[in-house]
């Protein structure tokens, strides 16, 4: 029987996508999930814990993260928090060296398209 229910998300390592974060609230949908679909053309996928070091580069590529704008449901980040990233924006910051770690439960297997499990697993948070 069809159901209007959205296919369950899966996350990089195959199984059912964890929560990201719900403080602040994140996700493309701001539901906490790092899911995605063809609205989202930033293709906010990769669950990461911010760092100075992250925020300040993606400052230097002109999107401030630390502002908050409301409008927007952007409550503006500060280390330590846990947001869905943008997966081309991941990339880029590992391409310099200063990607945030990702929490692989919480990003969406979409990320794949953008960059290695291998890559992603070198800056894996642990709990």
């Amino acid at each position: 029987m069809p159901t209007n229910t959205p296919p369950q998300p899966y996350n990089v390592l195959g199984t059912e996508l964890q929560t990201c974060s719900c403080n602040p609230m994140t996700g493309f949908y701001r539901d906490g999930l790092c899911r995605t679909d063809g609205d989202d053309q930033g293709k906010h996928t990769v669950c990461v814990i911010m760092t100075e070091a992250f925020l300040a580069f993606s400052k230097q590529r002109g999107n401030d993260l630390s502002t908050p704008h409301p409008e927007w449901e952007f409550p503006g980040l500060k280390a330590g928090d846990k947001w869905c990233l943008c997966a081309m924006r991941w990339v880029e910051a590992y391409e310099a060296g200063c990607a945030p770690q990702v929490v692989l439960e919480a990003t969406h297997e979409y990320t794949l398209e953008f960059a290695t499990l291998a890559q992603l697993k070198q800056h894996a948070y642990v709990a």
